[in-house]
């Protein structure tokens, strides 16, 4: 679908949310001029799924793509399929298919291990390349995997360095002549609040500072141009947005400029120049694949460029616009539905500073979420008081959101959530 023509279809259903009664709403579904990829994922009839930016839907897709891997590549071409299949390549392959949705070069992205081991990496190299600076600039509050790989990287690092912590709106000022690497989440995974990228890359550049951004609630959902704001690296997760799966491969981004520069702390064999060679010393690759470490799980990485290829026939364009509307529409339903509740937003109210999820802090949340799944409606909960809701806009509906909304104003007003069942704490929440 050409771009003219989203936009056409787009300005046709603008949304007069204060208005919306479900009729309406259905009405908008029925002309979404994306809503069909709703049909290529596999979810419940009974259920709203709301969570999607913390694990994406399955992709229909997904079980031919894996059928094929298990029978086909694996079962009948064994260790062949390396070369028969090109597993070996798959890392770069799946890297440039997600490079389209985050503004970078074929060649800057791979897919490797986890989140919190890219971080690792980047975090490292980064440091190697500011030896004489001694701070990491990041922010309270940040994911949590985040500010520990940053502790754990300095905790030994010679010369010493130390984390500083500011808050959102003071990181532009913070960064001085003494920052080595300026580390942030993109989009806030509680609040949904975004940095502005390019705003706090070029000040980070204009005291020679280095960039990391984690775009873990970004990519998929918000628009990201990483090259033309000019970032130095870049890590994000496949089982969100991008719809990979539970544990699905990570990526990492580095601009071209770092290639030759960059050391990786972890030398494994599969980013070795010549890994095939089994020599005793290590010689990195050429290019992004020196950041591959030990042998890729093909299962999960085939199964990540399932989700990744819906992304990419879409286009992010009518996903980022889509994801606006039903994030406001939600906003303003809760407005509406519930007008005495004690819930308090706090997500940014302008859209162009919010990413595709929306959070609400309740005194009671847990319970109040509790009682929403049990009811057919999956958000999630953040520590201490936050009720999450994420919109994936490539199968979220606007219908969604209404019964969404009007669940939770029927547990708001009935005080169904204060069962005592609904307190007791699961592991994962």
């Amino acid at each position: 679908m050409s771009r003219a023509a989203v936009d056409a279809a787009q300005a046709a259903q603008e949304i007069p949310v204060c208005d919306a009664d479900l009729e309406e709403v259905r009405r908008w579904d029925r002309e979404d001029p994306i809503g069909h990829f709703r049909e290529r994922f596999e979810l419940p009839a009974d259920i709203v799924y709301l969570d999607g930016n913390s694990l994406g839907a399955l992709p229909v897709e997904t079980h031919q793509r894996l059928e094929d891997v298990i029978s086909r590549q694996w079962g009948r071409d064994l260790i062949r399929s390396w070369n028969v299949h090109g597993w070996i390549h798959a890392p770069e392959r799946v890297g440039a298919k997600i490079a389209r949705l985050i503004g970078a070069d074929g060649d800057e992205v791979i897919v490797a291990d986890s989140t919190s081991v890219n971080l690792y990496k980047l975090l490292c190299g980064a440091l190697a390349l500011r030896p004489d600076r001694s701070v990491v600039l990041s922010e309270p509050g940040n994911f949590p995997t985040d500010l520990y790989v940053i502790q754990g990287a300095i905790a030994g690092a010679t010369p010493a360095r130390r984390l500083r912590l500011e808050p959102a709106d003071r990181i532009l000022e913070a960064i001085d002549d003494d920052t080595a690497l300026v580390m942030l989440t993109h989009v806030h995974y509680k609040t949904a609040a975004v940095h502005d990228m390019r705003a706090i890359t070029e000040r980070a550049h204009e005291c020679g500072a280095l960039v990391l951004w984690d775009l873990s609630h970004s990519a998929g959902a918000v628009e990201v141009d990483l090259n033309g704001c000019g970032v130095d690296m870049a890590v994000g997760c496949g089982y969100k947005y991008l719809n990979g799966g539970p544990g699905a491969p990570a990526y990492l981004f580095l601009a071209r400029r770092h290639h030759d520069s960059f050391i990786s702390p972890l030398s494994g064999w599969m980013g070795h120049r010549a890994p095939f060679d089994f020599v005793d010393d290590y010689a990195p690759a050429p290019g992004i694949r020196r950041f591959l470490c030990g042998t890729p799980y093909m299962l999960g990485l085939l199964a990540l460029e399932a989700g990744v290829d819906l992304m990419l026939e879409c286009g992010i364009a009518p996903l980022v616009e889509k994801s606006r509307r039903l994030s406001e529409l939600f906003i303003r339903l809760v407005q509406r539905m519930c007008p005495r509740s004690s819930l308090r937003l706090i997500s940014p109210a302008d859209p162009a500073r919010r990413g595709s999820h929306v959070a609400f802090a309740h005194p009671d949340g847990y319970a109040v979420m509790q009682a929403l799944i049990e009811r057919g409606v999956i958000g999630d909960f953040r520590s201490p008081d936050i009720l999450r809701f994420g919109f994936a806009p490539l199968y979220t509906r606007y219908e969604d959101v209404w019964r969404a909304v009007a669940t939770l104003a029927e547990v708001l007003a009935s005080e169904c959530w204060s069962d005592p069942r609904y307190a007791v704490r699961a592991p994962v929440t």
